[in-house]
C-alpha cells in the first residue's frame, strides 16, 4: 500500500528529475547558439572593380557563406586594389595578407602555365559546363591541389563555380573579317589566350579588367577582350570602341575560382568547411541563371549604343584551333613544367572525348536550336 505523502515524495522526485532533464536538453541546444556568436570575419578580396558585374558575383558568394554559417564567419568583401592589386591577389592570400579571394586561375599563369587549364583551357569541343564537370567528376580537382599545393606549394586552397558562357572574341576598331586582321594589333587578353593571339600574330597585353577601357583610350591597345556584355557595357567598352565581335575558341570554357588561405581553411570545424564548398555549388546555379538574364539585357543595351555587335567569321575561328595545337606542343615539350601540362590537358582530353560524345548524340547541335528559334520567334 503506498501511503498518499510518499505518492506526493515521488511525484515531486519525477518533476524534479523531468525539469533537470529538460535543462540538460537546453543546455545542448544553446551550446552551438553560443558558437554561431563566435564570429571570425575574413578579409576577402576580389580581383574585379566594383562597378563590374564580376565583383556583384563575389559579394553574392560572400553572400551565400555569411548567410550559410549563421554568422559563425563572415566574409568581408573587398573590391580589387583594396589591399593588393588584381594580380597579387593569389599572393596575399598565400601569405595570409588577405584571407580570401574571388578571381580566375588564368591570372595565375605567370607561376605554371598549366595553372592556365584551369581557367582557359583549350577549345576541344565543351563548354564550362562540361569544364566544371572534368575537375569535379573528372580527376581536375585532384590535378589542381597537385599543381597549387605540391608543385607550387602556395598555403591555397581553392574552389571552382560558375560556368561562364563563350567569351565573346572583343571590342575593335573595325570588324574582323579574317585571321589577317589580328597580325600585329595591340591586343589584351589573359592566360594561355595570351599564347593563342600570340600564334596568330597579334602583341598581346596582359592587363587587369579595371585597366583595359584606359588603355584602349590612350590608344595603348587596338583591341580586347574582357568577358561577356554585362561586365564590358559597366566597364565603358562601348565608349572606346563600336565593333563587337561575338563567339570565339580563345576562352571557350571557364570559371571562378574563389580561393582560402589554407592555413586558415584547415583551422575551421568541418561544417565551415562544408559551407564554404556547397556555398560554391549554391553560387553556380543561381550566378548562371543570373548571367542569363543580365547578359541579354546588357548585349540590347550595347546596341542602342551604336555598337555593331558581329559574329567572328568561321575562318578566324578554324585558325584558332589550329594555334592551340601549337601552344599546346609547344607547352607540352617544355623540359620543366611540360610533363604536368600533358598530364592535365590528356585528362582533360579524355573527359571530353566521352562526355562530349554522348552530348553530341544526345542533345540538339547548335543549327538545330537555331531552327527551332527560327520557327518560333522569326
Amino acid at each position: 500500500m503506498i501511503r498518499k505523502a510518499d505518492s506526493v515524495s515521488r511525484r515531486k522526485f519525477l518533476k524534479a528529475g523531468a525539469l533537470a532533464a529538460g535543462a540538460v536538453t537546453a543546455g545542448t541546444v544553446a551550446m552551438p547558439q553560443v558558437s554561431r556568436a563566435q564570429t571570425v570575419t575574413w578579409k576577402y578580396q576580389s580581383t574585379w572593380p566594383t562597378k563590374d558585374i564580376f565583383h556583384e558575383m563575389a559579394v553574392d558568394y560572400a553572400k551565400k557563406v555569411n548567410d550559410m554559417s549563421g554568422g559563425r564567419l563572415k566574409l568581408d568583401v573587398l573590391a580589387a586594389g583594396a589591399v593588393v592589386p588584381a594580380f597579387q591577389m593569389a599572393d596575399a592570400v598565400h601569405s595570409g595578407i588577405l584571407d580570401a579571394g574571388h578571381g580566375v586561375c588564368a591570372y595565375w599563369y605567370g607561376k605554371h602555365k598549366a595553372y592556365s587549364l584551369f581557367g582557359t583551357p583549350p577549345s576541344y569541343g565543351w563548354d564550362a559546363n562540361g569544364f566544371l564537370g572534368w575537375f569535379y567528376y573528372g580527376g581536375g580537382e585532384a590535378l589542381y591541389k597537385e599543381l597549387v599545393n605540391d608543385t607550387l606549394k602556395l598555403n591555397l586552397v581553392g574552389f571552382l563555380y560558375f560556368p561562364m558562357p563563350t567569351q565573346p572574341l572583343g571590342w575593335f576598331k573595325k570588324p574582323v573579317t579574317g585571321p589577317d586582321d589580328l597580325k600585329n594589333i595591340k591586343y589584351r587578353t589573359v592566360g594561355l589566350s595570351a599564347d593563342l593571339f600570340k600564334e596568330l600574330g597579334a602583341a598581346v597585353t596582359i592587363l587587369p579588367g579595371g585597366e583595359i577601357v584606359p588603355a584602349m583610350d590612350r590608344g595603348l591597345l587596338d583591341a580586347a577582350e574582357f568577358n561577356n556584355p554585362s561586365s564590358d557595357l559597366l566597364l565603358g567598352f562601348p565608349d572606346v570602341s563600336k565593333v563587337f565581335m561575338t563567339q570565339s575558341n580563345h576562352q571557350q570554357a571557364e570559371s571562378f575560382e574563389v580561393i582560402f588561405n589554407k592555413a586558415k581553411f584547415d583551422a575551421q570545424p568541418a561544417e565551415v568547411k562544408s559551407i564554404l564548398r556547397n556555398a560554391a555549388f549554391a553560387a553556380t546555379a543561381d550566378q548562371y541563371a543570373m548571367a542569363h538574364d543580365r547578359y541579354s539585357k546588357d548585349l540590347e543595351a550595347i546596341k542602342a549604343r551604336g555598337v555593331q555587335v558581329l559574329k567572328t567569321p568561321d575562318s578566324v575561328l578554324n585558325a584558332q584551333l589550329r594555334a592551340w595545337n601549337k601552344v599546346i606542343d609547344a607547352q607540352q615539350a617544355d623540359p620543366k613544367t611540360g610533363a604536368f601540362f600533358k598530364k592535365v590537358v590528356d585528362s582533360q582530353k579524355a573527359w571530353v572525348k566521352r562526355t562530349s560524345a554522348y552530348l553530341q548524340i544526345n542533345n540538339n547541335d547548335s543549327a538545330a536550336l537555331q531552327n527551332a528559334y527560327k520557327h518560333f520567334f522569326g
